[in-house]
């Protein structure tokens, strides 16, 4: 079991219950892809504690083609993130999108979200390029009070990326 902080999972707590009612209202509004990446990027900076202006980065040019989000620190990007709209399912091939991505980029993590389902994977430099899933959760299913989920929320998180908590859990 990955130790998160008790600062960090105050934040979790507090931030998660403020979105579940965000995300309640956007699912009901079935907001577009473009607004639901706004809450996204927004969840990035009030849960997982990344600075809205230096960590995170929305259409992210690669080769071409731009990710929706990229979260760096330090000039190293950890995760990139495929957002779709809030009212839309997550498929393989959105999957294989964000893989892709993550492939020509050279980076180990990706996340595909709609803002409720949080998909968490592990990208496998090999021939043929694979992925392993971490993690997936529905963030309206979920109790903030379950140390489960403030543990699976903490290995996204800028404290738990300085920790290589992620990686961690991924070999568990």
């Amino acid at each position: 079991m990955t130790r998160v902080p008790k600062k960090v999972e105050q934040r979790i707590k507090a931030e998660l219950r403020k979105y579940q009612k965000i995300l309640e209202a956007a699912r009901a509004r079935d907001l577009n892809e473009s607004d639901t990446a706004i809450i996204v990027s927004n969840m990035l900076a009030d849960i997982f504690g990344f600075d809205r202006f230096t960590d995170i980065t929305t259409e992210y040019s690669i080769r071409s083609t731009y990710c929706d989000l990229a979260v760096k620190t330090d000039d190293k990007i950890h995760f990139l993130i495929e957002v779709k709209a809030i009212g839309k399912d997550l498929r393989d091939v959105h999957l294989r999108q964000a893989v892709d991505y993550a492939t020509k980029e050279g980076v180990d993590w990706v996340i595909l979200t709609n803002a409720l389902e949080w998909e968490a994977y592990r990208v496998l430099f090999q021939k043929p390029i694979e992925h392993e899933m971490v993690f997936e959760m529905n963030l309206l299913e979920v109790s903030p009070k379950s140390a489960d989920v403030v543990e699976k929320l903490y290995l996204l998180t800028k404290e738990g990326i300085k920790k290589s908590a992620i990686a961690a859990y991924h070999k568990e």
